[in-house]
């Protein structure tokens, strides 16, 4: 009787993935799922997504639900071109989406903007990553949770507050960590609280 050789035995490991690294998609997921919903269908148009709930209505379940409303909108842009040219103390256009830029490509300002709910379940992961990617990681005193984060070309930070989410990632405004930190403050300072 023939005998057949065995295969030879794996010697490797299989790379595994951290439970950190496969839950830290969490986050993004949840603001995926959650920040679409509170727009209708006109894209930068606040939505309480509560129908049938009278704002004006005296009784206190309405109420309750009024709570949760404020909560689930999403709130529009919250700077116009001339804002932000006035802000950055250079022209700025507005490229759409909350989205400005320079004209040349170089310098520009995204501000996103998501529910409060979406803006809180995100906020721990957000400033994990930004002390990862930035040099600076400064907690601020404004509106339920903020930061500031700021590195030698871009800057970012995240404002929450009971009337929405927002982040600002700016970038190639020609400042160094200070100059990102002290822009970023007057862009916060200017959001209506």
């Amino acid at each position: 009787m023939a005998r057949h050789a065995l295969p030879p035995a794996r010697t490797g490991t299989r790379p595994r993935t951290s439970r950190a690294a496969r839950l830290g998609v969490l986050p993004l997921l949840l603001l995926a799922l959650l920040g679409p919903a509170a727009c209708d269908d006109a894209g930068d148009t606040p939505t309480a997504g509560t129908a049938g709930v009278d704002a004006d209505a005296g009784d206190d379940a309405a109420g309750a639900d009024d709570a949760g409303a404020v909560n689930s909108v999403r709130p529009p842009c919250p700077f116009t071109a001339a804002q932000v040219s006035d802000l950055l103390e250079q022209p700025m256009r507005d490229e759409g989406n909350c989205l400005f830029g320079d004209g040349k490509g170089v310098a520009s300002l995204t501000v996103t903007t998501a529910s409060t709910l979406a803006g809180r379940a995100t906020f721990d992961y957000e400033h994990e990553q930004a002390g990862k990617r930035y040099e600076r990681v400064v907690d601020l005193d404004l509106g339920d949770q903020s930061y500031l984060a700021a590195k030698d070309v871009a800057g970012e930070a995240v404002l929450i507050s009971d009337k929405g989410a927002y982040t600002l990632t700016l970038s190639s405004i020609g400042a160094d960590v200070a100059g990102y930190e002290q822009t970023l403050r007057r862009l916060l300072d200017a959001i209506p609280a």
